[in-house]
């Protein structure tokens, strides 16, 4: 309807949502089609979500690894030393 003529105030007057909405609507529906190139896709937002979440659990389990690696090297040296002369 937007891009039919009509303003996003008519269209936010008649379906509840506020012009800047639908505005914001038209927006990404152009990003999405390919109308335009400043900013980033449904799509790519999906994937950025996505990665920002695998990223955060890969911190995660690295920073687990380092604490478990610390531990056991802690613990390595509090064992007694075994000798050579058996």
């Amino acid at each position: 309807m937007a891009r039919a003529g009509r303003t996003p105030e008519e269209l936010g007057r008649e379906f509840e949502p506020s012009a800047q909405t639908i505005r914001n609507w038209v927006q990404q529906a152009d990003l999405d089609e390919g109308r335009r190139t400043d900013g980033l896709t449904t799509k790519e937002r999906e994937e950025l979500v996505q990665l920002r979440r695998e990223n955060r659990r890969l911190i995660e389990e690295r920073d687990i690894l380092k604490k478990a690696a610390a531990w056991f090297a802690r613990e390595a040296d509090a064992l007694p030393k075994r000798s050579s002369n058996s």
